[in-house]
């Protein structure tokens, strides 16, 4: 059996990694602007904002989207 890579560019990544690398690129502010959802608009921290992406597939779906085209950017 060969070794295959994963080709899932998220894999090993948690989901509060990415919260949390978006919040120090963005900021709070400018991230509730690029994803409007209340948990980064309405007093915002990375445990809310977990709670909230772990149920909801289509938030998830934006912010791992955006993390992705911010690494593409460094």
């Amino acid at each position: 059996m060969s070794d295959q890579q994963n080709k899932d560019p998220l894999h090993g990544i948690t989901l509060e990694q990415i919260v949390t690398a978006l919040v120090e690129y963005y900021g709070w502010d400018e991230l509730g602007e690029l994803i409007d959802i209340r948990c980064f608009n309405n007093d915002p921290s990375v445990k809310s904002s977990l709670k909230f992406l772990r149920r909801t597939p289509w938030a998830r779906k934006q912010v791992e989207d955006l993390y992705l085209f911010v690494k593409r950017m460094d």
